[in-house]
Order: structure tokens, then sequence, then C-alpha cells
């Protein structure tokens, strides 16, 4: 009896171990097995050198060549206008004039009184020749018609700041006043502005002085304008520096033709310097930013970065630390970190981690440009 019990213990002890064994192998062909990788498609592109041109950045705001609120010297009532909002003038054209009925009364009686004077002093200049009259007589004549024309003239000057014509060729704004109505001196009646030319004025820091100079290009953009560059010419820099703030005032200037640019507008300006640099670009849509400094996922074989367990020719990112330097449209120079030649994971950056398998598809990613254009949102 103890013999069967000890047989059949033997039998279950023996079933457990093979059972075991079994698993064992199992467990062990499932882990020697090399499971498929989960693989991320992203687009890529090479780190390459180029050549930029340096240039200094700043804000600054447009002026017109010309630009005036217009305005009457004296005051008056309006009795006519002949211009439109929004219409271009030449110099000279006629804008406005005020109510001149009793100066051209006034004007009436001083030319009479001017008529009177000149007949007089020629007479007493016969009469003197004749030494009829004396010579202070005839000195109180032509005092009498000088004072005469000088009132005359007097009345003729108001009648004609009554007449209000443009300054200067321009386009004019909205009107500000209406027939009939009571205007005071200085009152603006409408803007008038010269828009070509127009000048960009902005300030640099000092430590830009030495690299400043006449004749260099100058860029403007405005947010007006998505996506649009304006090029004019550096014209004029200030003498002297802001005591307060140690920049020194510049001033650009504009032809626009097209008139795009208006005085006030509000512009990011860029002074291209002369001299070039080489540069490390890549697209700034690699860069991975963090706390810790930039960042991009560098493109390697298996066999490139160490990795045993997948075939040698499988494609895998790395993180790489980089730092950067400025950007140029769609890219940003890399100033240490990348050398030229690398490949660099440029979309699909954010589900990417160390060692990942990646497929390369840069079909229907955007081109990155150093002059983007994007279109009208």
């Amino acid at each position: 009896m103890k013999r069967k019990i000890f047989f059949g213990i033997l039998v279950v002890v023996a079933f457990f171990v093979v059972l075991a064994g079994v698993k064992f192998l199992q467990i062990r062909k499932l882990i020697a097995a090399k499971w498929p990788a989960e693989v991320e498609t992203i687009s890529s592109a090479t780190a390459h050198e180029e050549k930029w041109q340096d240039t200094l950045s700043a804000v600054g705001s447009v002026t017109a060549e010309q630009g005036v609120i217009v305005s009457p010297e004296i005051s008056g009532t309006v009795s006519e206008i002949d211009f439109e909002s929004g219409a271009t003038v030449k110099k000279g054209d006629l804008l406005l004039r005020l109510d001149t009925s009793s100066e051209d009364a006034q004007l009436r009686a001083a030319q009479a009184q001017v008529d009177l004077a000149k007949v007089t002093a020629e007479r007493d200049r016969k009469l003197r020749a004749d030494s009829t009259v004396s010579q202070s007589e005839l000195d109180q004549a032509e005092a009498t018609l000088k004072q005469a024309q000088a009132n005359a003239d007097e009345i003729s000057a108001t009648i004609a700041k009554k007449t209000i014509r443009a300054p200067f060729d321009g386009r004019l704004g909205i009107r500000l006043v209406n027939l009939g109505e009571q205007l005071d001196a200085g009152k603006g009646i409408v803007s008038l502005q010269s828009l070509t030319p127009v000048y960009a004025d902005f300030s640099l820091p000092q430590q830009d002085l030495s690299q400043l100079q006449t004749g260099l290009v100058v860029r403007v953009a405005c947010d007006a304008y998505p996506g649009q560059k304006f090029t004019g010419t550096l014209t004029a820099i200030n003498p002297d520096l802001d005591a307060m703030t140690r920049s020194v005032p510049v001033r650009a200037t504009f032809e626009n033709t097209n008139q795009l640019l208006r005085a006030g507008m509000f512009v990011r300006v860029e002074v291209v310097l002369p001299q070039a640099q080489p540069v490390l670009a890549i697209p700034a849509t690699a860069v991975l930013s963090a706390t810790y400094g930039d960042s991009v996922y560098v493109i390697l074989t298996a066999a490139q970065a160490g990795i045993t367990n997948m075939p040698a020719t499988n494609l895998v990112v790395q993180s790489k630390i980089i730092r950067t330097g400025r950007t140029h449209g769609d890219y940003v120079s890399v100033e240490s970190g990348l050398k030229a030649g690398d490949n660099v994971a440029s979309s699909g950056i954010f589900k990417l981690h160390n060692g990942v398998s990646v497929q390369i598809n840069n079909e229907g990613s955007p081109k990155p440009s150093l002059s983007p254009t994007p279109p009208n949102s």
C-alpha cells in the first residue's frame, strides 16, 4: 500500500516537472523571439551649410515725407468746399473757401483810397516840378499812397488766407468740416499725406552704430500685409544718441509706388548688413524646445546607434542637445550639437523617443523656405 502511494506521488511530481520544463522552454522561446518593434512615420531634413546675411532687427513706424492736417490761419464761415474725402490732389489745388464778403467790400474801399492817393501823388509831382507845392507836401502825398496800398494788401492777404489750397501733392483723408460751419483758426479741415516716398523711423542700440552706414538695404514687414516685405534704403542716421535709452534714431526711405505703406503704421524692420556669414541650417520644425534646452532627433541606422536586437539597416532616432542661433524664414541656425550632413526628423517629433524605429516619408510635407509666403488666413 505504501509503495503504491509512493509511486503515485512520483508520477505526480514527474508530471509537474515535465509541465514546468515545457513552460520554461516556451517562455524562453518567446523571450528569444524578435518581436516586431513599433515604427513611426516621420519626415526628414539634412543639416546643411548656407550663407546668411547678418541683419539688425528693430521695430518702427511709418511717417510720410510730408503730412499735415490742413487748417485755416484765421477764423471764418465755410462758404465753399472743393474736395472729396480720399481724393488725390496737386500742390495749389483749391480745397476750401471761407466767407470773404466783408473783406471784399473792405478791399474795394481800400482800392478806391489807393486810386485817389495815386492821383494826388501824381499831381503833386507835376506841381513840384514847377515849385508850386513844397517838397514836404509831395512827401506826404507819396506816404499816403504807400499807406493806402499797404491797407489794400493787408485785406488781400486776409482774403488769400481764407482761400485754402493744397500745400503739396498728396492724398486727402476724411473731410472734417461742413458747409456753413464756423471755423476757428487752427481747426482741422482734412488730413493731407504725401505717400510717395515714405519713411520708416526706428532706433538701434549704440553697439550697432559701427555697422551702420547710409545706403544699406532695409526691409520692413507689417501685419496689414502678411508674408509681404517692402525694400528700401537707409538714408539718415541721427548724429546724437538718446541719452535715456542709449540708442540711435535711424531713418529708411521707401519709394512706396503702390502706396501700401501708410503714415502711422507699425512695422518690423531688418537692416541687411553687407557681409554674409556661414551657418548650419535645419528646419525650425525639427527643434524640440524644453526647459533644459533645445534638442533634435538624429536619424541613424541600428548599427550606427549600437542597437543589436534589430536588423542593422533599420532606422532609429536618437535625441541630441543642440544650441540654436538666429532664424531665417522657416530655418534656424545650429551653433553646436550637429554637423553638416546629419539627418534629423523634421515632423512628427512629439511622438518620438530614443531608439524608436522610424520610416521616412517626405511626400506631402511642406517644404521649408528662406522667404515663406503663407496664404492669407
